[in-house]
This record gives structure tokens, sequence and C-alpha cells, in this order.
């Protein structure tokens, strides 16, 4: 009973932080200079050219109504049609997805593959923390537009393999997920580290080391498992991140993801595509962090549903 509730509970806290979510970009993309009719009409056209634009879609309805209607057809699975390709949103979207989807579960795993050991590496080896702070320093630092536009120059310029542009198969995706994943290695090694140096100095471990067992060994069965809950928690929100900075990434790197798609249609105004991008972008980080509070059950039953219904 207490499991369904809490579940209960979480459901329509999702389904308020969605309707948040929707009122937000509804009036945001609204309130920027410059709308549609102008943007697609340009400076010299007229009122009446104006007014017959904003009549065929809609736009000359007040706001309310205009996103009473939009919420109505999303509650049904229908997210409206591009304003500039008249196609529907929801099949451009899809077409799309397996790029950005690619793109980022191949950064969420470079993350996990690299950030992780190195994390347990500079907390266990002294020697070694020096140079995972200096490329923890260098992964918070440089901007993804920064590095990608180099890397873009680099592999252009000098020929050296690999694709900077476009997008032809799973090769066309190898920089792109190593640029987009630098971030997320640099704080994933640093919460690993921070998280591995807490357990540490736990009595069972200190227990562990008394009986003589070795650190690799105390490393695999004791620290790892209680050090993994913030390090879970960490790659949920990176991964919702990554879905964000794909924007960047996907536009540097002219690849044909859900992010470039957006990106051109804040340019031109075309709100139903913007809504539509920032309203999956936020069901996918609520949908994660339901998933992360499970499998954290499932890590440590201490933290579980039933402590949480408590705390709540």
């Amino acid at each position: 009973m207490r499991l369904a509730l809490w579940w209960l509970g979480r459901a329509v806290s999702a389904a308020a932080t969605l309707l948040g979510v929707s009122i937000l970009i509804f009036a945001a993309v609204r309130m920027m200079p410059g709308g549609f009719a102008e943007t697609i009409l340009g400076p010299f056209a007229t009122a009446d050219q104006k007014a017959e634009l904003a009549d065929r879609y809609g736009l000359d309805q007040s706001v309310f109504v205009q996103y009473g209607h939009w919420l109505a057809a999303v509650a049904r699975g229908d997210f409206g049609v591009s304003m500039i390709s008249r196609e529907p949103v929801v099949s451009e979207l899809w077409a799309r997805l397996p790029v950005t989807g690619q793109l980022t579960l191949f950064s969420v795993l470079i993350a996990t593959l690299v950030g992780v050991p190195l994390g347990v590496l500079t907390a266990v080896r002294a020697r070694r923390a020096a140079v995972g702070r200096l490329l923890s320093g260098l992964g918070v630092s440089v901007p993804e537009f920064v590095l990608g536009s180099l890397v873009v120059f680099l592999f252009s310029r000098y020929a050296l393999g690999l694709p900077a542009g476009g997008y032809d198969n799973v090769r066309s995706l190898v920089l792109p997920s190593l640029v987009l994943s630098f971030f997320a290695i640099s704080i994933t090694a640093r919460t690993t580290r921070d998280a591995v140096m807490g357990v540490l100095v736990e009595p069972y471990v200190t227990a562990a080391v008394a009986r003589g067992e070795s650190p690799w060994f105390i490393i695999r069965h004791h620290v790892l498992r209680n050090a993994a809950i913030p390090v879970v928690t960490l790659l949920a929100t990176i991964t919702a991140y990554l879905l964000g900075g794909a924007l960047i990434v996907e536009y540097v790197f002219n690849l044909p993801g859900i992010g470039s798609y957006v990106v051109q249609a804040v340019g031109r105004r075309d709100y139903a595509v913007v809504q539509a991008g920032v309203l999956l972008a936020a069901t996918v980080f609520i949908v994660l962090n339901l998933l992360v509070d499970l499998v954290v059950g499932l890590i440590d039953p201490r933290l579980g549903v039933t402590s949480k219904g408590r705390r709540a």
C-alpha cells in the first residue's frame, strides 16, 4: 500500500511539473523579440499580410485560448504541425530521435566508462589525485561550443580519419560523443572520487583492512556499492543535461538530431516545434529521476520507498 501511495504521489508531482514546464515554455516562446509573422514575412510586410498569417495559425487569439487548445491537443498525443514545413511535429521529432538518442547514449557510456574508474583511481591513489583534479577542471571550464569548434577545425583541416560534420553512420557520432561527454566525464570523476573517499573512512572498511583483505577486494565488495548511490543519481541528471547539451553539439557538427531541429525552430519562431522539444526533454528528465529512485532503493533498501514516504 505504501509503495502504491508513493508512486501515486510521484506521478502527481511529475504531472504538476510537466504542467508548469508547459506554461513556462508556451509563454517564453511568445515573449521572444520578433514574432512568427515578422520572421516569415520580413520587416516590410503589410498589416493585412500579418493579420492573414496570424488568422491562419490561430495567433490572433488570446494566449490563454491558444494554450488551452495546445494543451488539449498534447493530452491527445498531438503536438501540432510545424509552421515552416507543415509536417506533424511528432513525425519530425521521431525521424530525428535516433541521432540524438545514439549521441546521448554514447556520451553517457563514455562518461561512465572513463569517469567512474578515473574517480576511483584518484580516490585510492593520492599521487593520481592532481591529474584527476586537472582533468576535472578542464572539463568544467571548457564550453562545448569551443571544444566542438576546435575539434571540427582540426579534423577538417588535417583529415585525421574521422568525419567532423554531417551524419552518415555511427562513425559520424564518435567526435560529437567525445565532445559532449567531456564535461560529463569530469563531473562523474569528481563525484565518484568524493563518494569513494567518503566511504573509505567508514568503520566497516577499517574492519575489512584489519581482516587482511586486499585493497581492490575492499574496493569491489565494500566501497563501490556504497558509493554508487550519488554516482547513479548524477548519471541520471547528466543524461538529461546531455540531451540539452546536444543542442549545441548537434548544431556545431551539423547533425540532423532533435537538438539542431529545435535550435532552427527557435530562430524561425516555429512555436509548435520549440514547445514539443522542450516538453520532451522535461519528460525524459522526470522519467529518469523516477527510475533513479527505483534503482537507489534496490542498491540500498534503507533509502527505499518506505523511508522516502516517511520523509515526505
